[in-house]
């Protein structure tokens, strides 16, 4: 699957559906993010399973704003809407091949139960 240039209802959508999403926050302006932009759509073309979608934060500034995007690149993996992975900076292949296949491999259910312990945790503290 190639990638798909994000707005505010494909990215929520995207987000929220089953299944993993990347997502590549960049802008024009920024060597690092030309650098990996290829990278990010030659593993898109890898992994048809996977929904791709690039965010030009000069584009859709609200986005970038709501998703707290302070230097780009910055990629965002999530899995069955929980975010797994966030890294600003650019990656190189094998280590985006890396994070993918690490997010496939995650029984879901223990994240969310682990998601679940930890918030009950920061909740009693208060």
């Amino acid at each position: 699957m190639s990638t798909v240039e994000a707005n505010e209802t494909n990215l929520k959508e995207a987000i929220e559906a089953d299944g993993i999403t990347l997502v590549d926050f960049w802008a024009e302006w920024c060597g690092p993010c030309k650098m990996f932009g290829p990278i990010f759509e030659a593993v898109s073309e890898k992994h048809e399973d996977i929904r791709f979608l690039k965010v030009d934060t000069e584009a859709q500034p609200a986005i970038a704003q709501a998703f707290q995007i302070q230097s780009i690149p910055t990629l965002m993996l999530f899995r069955d809407n929980v975010l797994l992975f966030r890294q600003a900076g650019a990656l190189p292949e094998a280590a985006l091949e890396s994070v993918i296949e690490q997010a496939k491999g995650l029984d879901m259910d223990e994240v969310r139960a682990e998601i679940d312990k930890q918030e009950g945790a920061g909740g009693n503290e208060a």
